[in-house]
């Protein structure tokens, strides 16, 4: 059975912080800087007593509300979150309640990152082709901004948070495609909070330099930002070539290729390896920043409303960081 994006809508908090406010945080990164090399004017941040769940909610209420969805139609969801309320329960158990879905639908919870939307839509899939669902709600929140040390500028002017609904279901305005996925963990250390769960579960007040000038700690989000750069160049074009290669199709018969949104220098840096035309390597992150796991639902939300989607468009979806993981597929509008 073919399973379908049926709908789409994300949720940001209302707070913000912008360029202008980081420059004056730290000096030496001014406005303009921040926006070239990185892409992004304003982050939305969650409030201190705003969490994953919250803004995974407010999505799904969204989508309901947008596409005119009952949660009573709903017998799956997926919930993609780094940030969960508990060790235990699942967070996806506290959604169902507080959304009203069914008592009879699955709940689970999967945690990954930057690739976390695809990993998502391809289990999605899986489910729909077992016939254990038909409409599967996919909840992506992500509040790194919570792990972020406030004098570690790189990654403060990088994430921003936020929530993205989809639903996947028997019937839908796009056919998902064949997946290409992948694994290395060797990669684990380079983006990583290493303290605060089970392995490490006190957190160290230690301060850390990283050498560019950031301030961390080992309860804080570390990121070596050449080692993901140098791993993001090198698996990223071959997991493209994967993509295409599994569903049959060529670069040009991509309308538009929706990456992760990591940030504008690598994004560049990705399209010009791959010598895709900057029309058809949608960029959408200005207003939101690096939003990990729904960066690839927003971006393609927004793609939707100034991209033609006419019948067997096809567009890539990819997404790749934290893990290291990465996966990718191609979607075909109807």
């Amino acid at each position: 059975m073919i399973a379908y994006i049926k709908a789409i809508s994300y949720y940001l908090p209302p707070n913000k912080l912008t360029n202008a406010e980081l420059s004056v945080l730290f000096p030496e990164w001014g406005i303009e800087k921040i926006a070239n090399k990185i892409g992004v004017d304003t982050r939305h941040i969650a409030a201190d007593n705003e969490f994953a769940s919250d803004m995974a909610i407010a999505a799904a209420q969204k989508l309901f509300a947008e596409h005119n969805i009952s949660p009573a139609d709903i017998n799956f969801i997926l919930y993609c979150t780094q940030s969960p309320d508990y060790f235990l329960p699942t967070t996806a158990c506290i959604i169902q309640d507080k959304l009203g879905i069914p008592v009879k639908a699955g709940a689970l919870d999967f945690n990954l990152g930057c690739s976390g939307y695809v990993y998502g839509l391809a289990l999605a899939k899986g489910l729909i082709a077992a016939g254990i669902a038909t409409n599967i709600l996919l909840l992506t929140s992500e509040t790194y901004s919570k792990f972020i040390h406030p004098k570690d500028k790189g990654n403060r002017t990088i994430f921003g948070d936020a929530a993205a609904a989809t639903l996947i279901s028997t019937n839908g305005f796009a056919a998902i495609g064949h997946f290409e996925l992948g694994t290395d963990g060797k990669g684990a250390e380079n983006l990583i909070v290493k303290q605060g769960a089970i392995r490490h579960p006190e957190k160290s007040a230690d301060t850390i330099h990283d050498g560019y000038g950031n301030e961390q700690s080992p309860g804080n989000l570390h990121m070596d930002g050449p080692e993901i750069f140098a791993f993001t160049s090198t698996e990223v074009p071959v997991l493209i070539t994967e993509i295409l290669k599994k569903n049959g199709v060529s670069k040009a018969d991509i309308g538009q290729f929706i990456l992760h949104q990591a940030n504008r220098y690598m994004l560049e840096h990705l399209r010009k390896k791959m010598d895709i035309a900057p029309e058809n390597f949608y960029i959408y992150m200005a207003d939101v920043g690096n939003t990990v796991s729904s960066s690839v639902p927003i971006a393609l939300y927004e793609a939707m409303k100034e991209k033609q989607t006419g019948p067997q468009a096809k567009w890539l979806l990819a997404g790749f960081g934290v893990g290291y993981s990465w996966a990718g597929t191609v979607i075909a509008f109807i």
